[in-house]
C-alpha cells in the first residue's frame, strides 16, 4: 500500500485531502503462510496456493502441466524480511493517521469475515452507488 513512511503520508496530505485511511490487521504468521504457499505457473501468471487452491498434481500446472515456481517474494526467508521491513517503517504511517483521528483498522485472517465490516463501514463514508443508480435508470 501507499504510504509506506511517514514522510510519504505528509507529502501525501500536501497533494490531496485524506479523510479515511483503512489498516488490514492482519497477524505477521498468516501473511507468511499464504504467501510461502502460493506458487505460479510463469507462463501463463496461473497462481495456487497450496493450503485452499492446490494445483491437481502437486508442483504441476493443472492445465499444460509444466512445473511451477515459488517467486523469491514469496520464499519464506524473504517475506519475514519484508514484514520486518513493514513494522519499522509503515506501522508508524498508521500511528501518523491514528493521532489525525482517521485510522479505522479491521482485524482477521478471512477476506470474507472481514469484508462485511469493510463494507458496513464504507457506506458510511460514501455514497451509496447503488440506490442512485436505482433511482435514475439509464
Amino acid at each position: 500500500g501507499f504510504p509506506r513512511t511517514v514522510a510519504q503520508a505528509e507529502a501525501l496530505d500536501k497533494e490531496c485531502h485524506i479523510d479515511t485511511v483503512i489498516d488490514l490487521d492482519v497477524p505477521f504468521e498468516t501473511i507468511k503462510c499464504r504467501l510461502t504457499a502460493r506458487w505460479i505457473h510463469p507462463a501463463s501468471g496461473r497462481v495456487y496456493n497450496l493450503e485452499f487452491s492446490p494445483p491437481k498434481v502437486q508442483g504441476t500446472d493443472d492445465l499444460t502441466g509444466e512445473p511451477l515456481v515459488q517467486r523469491d517474494d514469496d520464499k519464506p526467508e524473504t517475506v519475514s524480511k519484508r514484514l520486518q521491513a513493514y513494522d519499522a517503517q509503515t506501522k508508524p504511517v498508521l500511528e501518523y493517521y491514528r493521532k489525525k483521528g482517521l485510522l479505522k483498522s479491521f482485524s482477521g485472517t478471512e477476506t470474507n469475515k472481514i469484508w462485511p465490516h469493510i463494507y458496513a463501514f464504507l457506506q458510511t463514508k460514501l455514497p451509496d452507488v447503488s440506490q442512485k443508480d436505482a433511482a435514475n435508470p439509464r
